[in-house]
């Protein structure tokens, strides 16, 4: 127990395609210990390699309930793995399986929505009201706070907002459709929109011009944000690009959601100051009848990479207050 929170610890667990990572986390949001393994690439392997990773941590901490935070579709219910693109798992009942390996109630939510939880109890989100959450990657994730309460839809798999077709026959998409809004607005479309740029004008001589004829397939997103914040010319175009998209897909979401806070968060986020203003601007261009209506505020996230885990593990602390007599039938805790 935490002596100063009074409440349960709680293990949050951030399931991705590389690694697995597990912290134990108190009533405060505070990341009191973790421990990383990769990720194995079968789903009994990887089933194993949780659960030593949170016995792991109960030989050391009391832990009351697990948190899993999947990139993938979970269903409705928090229990079942319905499909995630890189894990083993395809409708696979992987609460149920490890609660009954561990003894300890296990609950799944999409990692998105584990981010925004963690940042509406304390981060950015604190004291939103309708929020939206963008996670901005490789891809885009996204996440809907309604009234306080996280929006998942009915089956489970709400909101998809990286995939809302932004640009007819546009740019192919992993998702199979073309144009989505991550293909203009993610760490891949700096890069896309960088190799764009220069096709269109080969004869642009900066750094980044000359380090992509010699290799393109160096370019990164993090490569070009790097070059925008050193000025080069080329990357300040693709981040205006950038923050175009992204202040044209927010005033669209706005039209739909009409939050009150939009969180920027993801690994794109920490470039915030080469485009966050710009976006703003073309947000409060492009939002449907702007001079009548109050604009959502925009902020960066304030968790960094252990939101998942802090939102997985504050979720599982939730379910077993309001369930505390959750035990598993079958091997003691952990």
């Amino acid at each position: 127990m935490t002596a100063a929170m009074g409440q349960p610890l709680t293990v949050g667990v951030d399931v991705g395609g590389t690694n697995i990572r597990a912290s134990v986390v108190d009533g405060a949001g505070e990341v009191l210990d973790t421990v990383t393994a990769p990720t194995p690439q079968s789903a009994r392997a990887l089933e194993d390699g949780l659960a030593r990773a949170v016995r792991e941590l109960c030989a050391r901490h009391r832990i009351g309930a697990v948190g899993l935070a999947v990139a993938g579709f979970v269903d409705e219910d928090r229990a079942t793995v319905r499909f995630a693109p890189h894990l083993p798992w395809e409708d696979a009942p992987v609460a149920t399986r490890l609660t009954e390996r561990l003894g300890l109630p296990v609950i799944l939510e999409h990692d998105a929505n584990s981010a925004m939880w963690a940042e509406y109890r304390f981060g950015a989100a604190a004291g939103g009201h309708n929020v939206v959450l963008v996670a901005i990657g490789t891809g885009i994730g996204a996440a809907l706070l309604v009234g306080g309460q996280l929006y998942r839809g009915s089956y489970g798999v709400a909101p998809e907002l990286g995939h809302i077709q932004v640009v007819p026959n546009g740019r192919a998409c992993a998702c199979g459709k073309r144009g989505c809004w991550e293909r203009y607005c993610s760490g891949t479309a700096l890069v896309d929109t960088a190799l764009e740029l220069l096709a269109t004008d080969p004869q642009r001589s900066t750094l980044l011009a000359r380090e992509v004829h010699r290799d393109p397939d160096s370019l990164t997103g993090r490569r070009v944000a790097g070059a925008a914040q050193d000025g080069d010319p080329v990357a300040l175009d693709v981040m205006a690009d950038f923050a175009r998209w992204l202040g044209l897909g927010l005033a669209a979401v706005s039209d739909i959601f009409d939050p009150d806070l939009i969180v920027i968060a993801g690994g794109v986020s920490t470039s915030a100051p080469l485009f966050l203003d710009d976006a703003r601007d073309h947000y409060a261009q492009s939002i449907t009848g702007a001079k009548h209506r109050r604009l959502a505020r925009i902020r960066t996230a304030q968790l960094g990479e252990a939101a998942g885990m802090i939102g997985a593990a504050e979720l599982a602390r939730a379910a077993l207050v309001a369930n505390p007599d959750a035990v598993s039938a079958g091997n003691p805790p952990c």
